[in-house]
């Protein structure tokens, strides 16, 4: 890798405008993190693009000089992936703030990467249509962002992911051409997937510049139930049954009471029942066109629950009830991070085996003198879980949590599960991708990579490190 000169600096300035480049240390200060841990490192240049091929004059500069080059989002993600680690360039994509189209008859959207994710779902709510994921960033993380991270958040347990409503996408590679990966339709044979090769590949291997997403009809209503566990066994052990009794929640969140308690706290919230007897809740929502049956739903629900010794079940009565509880449920990890909870593993495992996660997180706390708070998307098997190390705020550069991490990701492999369910691999998971894949798969990986970016100039030393 190679670094920025005068003379570069001068041409990206030509492509950008002097207006949207930027050398200052406030701009180093902003785009040199994200919400990863604690760490920052320094990019070389920051510019704004605002067009396509902007993008692909100042990729095809840096893919000739071998320049590292960092896509950037919202700076909302847990991973690294925005992290200039090596200097460089930090492309950000916040002028591309667009929604270009929503094609209410075909029931898509056209947009462009820098729009807020929660800006898009209010403008197709508007015309009743619906985009479910919903990550907890939602109010302040990018779509495109989402697409490189292939994000879920609540309503993934119901609706899927990211790539389950991605359709096409407009990206410019590393050698400064510019494709589309698909086709605007519900249906596709033709050739490899690219579309879905792209989402989730974290920035690796192209840059996203218009997405077309599809849309479902909006469901017309939502209850939601909280319900207190006096064991946090017994709540992780009910998601399982909800589901065995032929139930399908749209979002079914775990809070552990520590975590409820921080939050609740920094909000100036009573929204959670707190009691000393209290382990857990959790939040559980259904959703559909017809009342009758989702009243049935939450009953059988209820009846579920009764057989693992949950607490009295609190009904919420309204749209402030129900945007309150959510409130606190997104805010959660700010608010365990800004306690000193900053290490964030992002596990999932098949949901009948959370029990087991559980316990051997809080095995792991008690051998390793740390405290873990968990919380997450209980009802498809995806477990945040946040410690708060005495001395170690940082697990990427330490031997000592890195270890402690392995032994938790081994026993994640060992219940069927996997490193990173939402989050992405980035610069600070990649170490383990050898305890969840064997070499060979890790050298397809590599060889996609490779055919896309020969000179590793996009997100270089992301989801693994590559040499020539």
């Amino acid at each position: 890798m190679n670094k920025i000169t005068p003379e570069l600096l001068e041409k990206f300035k030509t492509i950008v405008g002097a207006e949207y480049l930027f050398t200052d240390a406030e701009s180093f200060e902003k785009y040199g993190k994200d919400e990863t841990e604690r760490l920052h490192y320094n990019p070389e240049v920051v510019v704004k693009p605002r067009t396509s091929q902007e993008i692909a004059s100042l990729v095809k500069l840096c893919n000739e000089y071998v320049i590292p080059v960092t896509p950037r989002g919202g700076g909302t993600g847990l991973s690294g992936g925005a992290l200039p680690h090596l200097g460089g360039l930090v492309i950000s994509m916040e002028r591309f703030n667009s929604i270009l189209e929503i094609d209410d008859r075909n029931l898509q959207v056209t947009t462009e990467p820098g729009v807020i994710t929660e800006v898009l779902q209010d403008a197709v709510k508007a015309v009743n249509l619906f985009y479910p994921p919903d990550p907890s960033s939602k109010g302040s993380c990018f779509i495109g962002g989402n697409i490189a991270e292939n994000s879920g958040g609540p309503k993934a347990v119901k609706y899927g992911v990211v790539k389950d409503y991605v359709l096409n996408l407009e990206v410019v590679l590393p050698t400064g051409d510019i494709i589309w990966t698909g086709s605007n339709v519900l249906k596709n044979s033709t050739g490899y997937n690219l579309t879905q090769l792209l989402v989730g590949s974290e920035g690796t291997l192209g840059i996203v510049t218009k997405i077309v997403l599809k849309l479902i009809p909006l469901p017309k209503f939502d209850l939601l139930m909280l319900a207190p566990f006096t064991n946090l066994e017994n709540a992780s052990a009910a998601v399982s049954a909800i589901f065995r009794a032929g139930i399908v929640p749209s979002a079914m969140e775990l809070m552990e009471i520590d975590s409820i308690k921080i939050v609740s706290k920094m909000v100036d919230s009573t929204a959670f029942p707190v009691t000393d007897d209290i382990a857990a809740h959790l939040i559980i929502e259904v959703d559909g066109n017809n009342m009758d049956v989702l009243m049935s739903e939450m009953e059988a629900i209820a009846e579920v629950l009764t057989q693992f010794d949950a607490g009295e079940i609190f009904f919420a009565d309204d749209a402030q009830q129900k945007t309150e509880l959510w409130k606190l449920r997104r805010r959660v990890a700010e608010a365990v991070k800004s306690v000193g909870y900053t290490i964030e593993e992002d596990t999932v495992v098949p949901r009948a085996e959370l029990p087991k996660l559980i316990r051997g997180v809080k095995a792991l706390g008690t051998q390793y003198g740390f405290h873990a708070v968990c919380y997450g998307h209980a009802g498809d098997g995806n477990l945040h879980i946040r410690i708060n190390h005495p001395t170690i705020k940082n697990s990427y550069g330490s031997d000592e949590m890195n270890a402690i991490l392995k032994e938790l990701f081994v026993l994640v492999k060992s219940l069927g599960g996997t490193i990173s369910g939402e989050h992405g691999i980035g610069l600070i998971q990649k170490s383990y991708l050898p305890v969840v894949f064997e070499n060979a798969t890790l050298e397809v990986m590599r060889g996609i990579k490779k055919a896309f970016d020969p000179n590793n100039i996009l997100n270089p030393g992301k989801i693994f490190d590559l040499t020539k």
